[in-house]
């Protein structure tokens, strides 16, 4: 069977007029799954926020309690003192200088970057280059700090940053195809009530409109947003 054959079978399981509750989707995205590899599966969760102003710009972090199944590559940006801490947290890269010329020259290969404050100075003059990617360092990640070993550690745990963008959605992996459904559903939880507690004092109206669940090419699956507001 082609996977252009498989696709079809999977549209055909998902009701286009349903939602489904966060338990139905976990199960079903299972079912549908139509790769050969360990697909992410991702949620897209659209806020009734307005980006465009400064206090609706909905950002933060949260540790999926199932991790997200995927290794990842993490760069510490410090001063000397600091680099033995990084390497035994598991930092997969550590240093300064010369990280900073390879990112100069177009390397980005790595997932999250941890810097401490002393260095920011010289890693703001690489905002044109981490800041569309979402790699550069934010205090209000937790990837800005002094104690480099504790945030390694939360991001090799399963430590996610989520930010809504232009279009007011929030996307995020939040597991692999692979996980049992009561991990899926555990770590779709965790991330929505994260978001929902972010919510601007200054957004009016309904603040979580639309939530949808899917994997590495297989058909969106609707999920029942007043089920999932506890």
């Amino acid at each position: 069977m082609s996977l252009t054959k498989k696709r079809k079978v999977a549209v055909t399981k998902v009701d286009k007029n349903k939602i489904y509750s966060l338990k139905e989707a976990a199960n079903l995205v299972k079912e549908i799954n139509c790769t050969k590899f360990d697909s992410s599966v991702d949620l897209h969760i659209r806020l009734g926020v307005d980006p465009k102003k400064a206090d609706q710009q909905v950002r933060g972090t949260v540790s999926l309690p199932h991790g997200t199944g995927k290794t990842k590559r993490v760069l510490v940006l410090c001063t000397p003192d600091k680099e033995a801490a990084a390497k035994e947290a598991g930092a997969d890269y550590v240093g300064l200088d010369e990280f900073i010329t390879k990112i100069e020259s177009g390397w980005v290969d790595i997932d999250v970057i941890v810097a401490t404050p002393s260095v920011m100075p010289k890693i703001g003059k690489l905002g044109k280059i981490l800041g569309p990617r979402n790699l550069m360092p934010n205090p209000k990640t937790g990837t800005v700090t002094n104690d480099v070993a504790a945030a390694v550690n939360e991001v090799k745990g399963g430590k996610i940053a989520f930010k809504v963008d232009k279009a007011g959605i929030v996307h995020a992996s939040i597991g692999r195809i692979s996980f049992a459904p009561e991990k899926i559903s555990e770590n779709s939880t965790e991330l929505i009530n994260a978001i929902l507690k972010l919510k601007p004092s200054s957004s009016k109206g309904t603040y979580l409109k639309a939530v949808s669940m899917a994997s590495s090419m297989s058909p969106g699956i609707t999920l029942d947003t007043k089920s999932l507001i506890n």
